[in-house]
């Protein structure tokens, strides 16, 4: 009997994940059924999201141990019972970690011929790149010549948020981890300018970067930081929040403390998953499909390479180690 590997949450973390929150098993490898394809997993998505599901409490992707992690992988069609699918076809879904995986055509991605490597499907053109154009234009309805500050700015969703900002004509300050990628950000993704918060505390620079103030601050790891920038907003600014990162490892949640400028300024703020505007990401990933044929998108990777490398990298994208779309290579 041929078998493939999967990779299972045994326990919750205490603070960072470690190793031994994870097990990998091996189990027998799966057919399909009618309406179904095997894929063979090429490579995995490695998410900020993955931490929330594993640290108990009320969420949408809440696991239990035993269970197989979750995550999006991009993959191609080995065997095929569905009738919009072919061997051969490539292909991108929630996959889970897995070497192989049975799928139904709801929620499968057929990609683009063109659309290589396949990584770029989980990346500035997959979720991520849709997660920043949401937030961009359903949330926060940006408009040409706001100032847009977004954190996590080297990593996937940020670099997509900056490349999507400065192609609606806003100014774009980013805020990162450590003047390596405050440079990357400026020189290599378009920036109008970024700040190291590892530096020390943001308000000064923010206000010197942002000296009309801030229109949209997309918000990926909440905390001291968010409170920040809040401070610098302009009267009817939006805060469309896709992520909490700077919280996810800590025993103690922090609170804001300026949460009266909401009102005082007429702040519109709002948490959203991508999951909920199925209709708008479709319409998104078109978008950045022909954003990226028309070689206006840049992108960079963080690749692990080898299936069983995934919780190390999970571990390296939550600690900072990652630059755009942390990935691990399956095959």
């Amino acid at each position: 009997m041929s078998t493939h590997r999967e990779i299972k949450f045994v326990k919750p973390p205490e603070g960072l994940p470690t190793a031994d929150c994870f097990e990998t098993i091996e189990v027998p490898t799966p057919a399909p059924a009618d309406g179904e394809v095997l894929v063979q997993t090429h490579v995995l998505s490695i998410d900020p999201y993955m931490r929330r599901a594993m640290g108990g409490g009320r969420n949408q992707y809440q696991l239990a141990p035993g269970a197989t992690m979750i995550g999006r992988g991009a993959g191609v069609v080995i065997k095929s019972r569905h009738p919009g699918f072919k061997e051969g076809d490539a292909v991108q879904s929630e996959f889970g970690w897995r070497e192989l995986t049975i799928l139904k055509g709801d929620g499968l991605r057929k990609l683009a011929p063109d659309l290589q490597p396949l990584s770029s499907s989980l990346g500035i053109v997959g979720q991520s790149g849709a997660t920043a154009f949401v937030g961009l234009h359903d949330i926060a309805a940006i408009q040409p010549g706001e100032t847009v500050v977004v954190s996590a700015a080297a990593g996937a969703v940020g670099s997509a948020v900056c490349q999507i900002a400065r192609i609606s004509d806003c100014r774009v300050i980013g805020i990162a981890g450590g003047p390596e990628k405050c440079r990357h950000a400026v020189e290599d993704l378009g920036f109008d300018d970024c700040i190291d918060y590892k530096a020390g505390p943001i308000d000064d620079a923010l206000a010197q970067a942002a000296t009309d103030g801030v229109d949209v601050y997309y918000d990926n790891v909440g905390g001291e930081i968010l409170e920040a920038v809040l401070d610098q907003t302009n009267e009817g600014a939006r805060v469309p929040i896709c992520g909490q990162i700077s919280q996810y490892n800590s025993e103690s949640k922090t609170g804001l403390r300026n949460v009266h400028l909401l009102l005082d300024r007429s702040i519109k703020i709002q948490g959203f998953r991508i999951g909920a505007y199925l209709e708008r990401r479709d319409f998104a990933l078109e978008q950045l499909l022909q954003w990226w044929r028309d070689g206006r998108l840049e992108y960079r990777e963080t690749v692990s390479v080898g299936f069983e490398t995934a919780p190390a990298a999970l571990i390296n994208m939550l600690t900072g180690g990652n630059y755009g779309k942390q990935i691990v290579k399956v095959v």
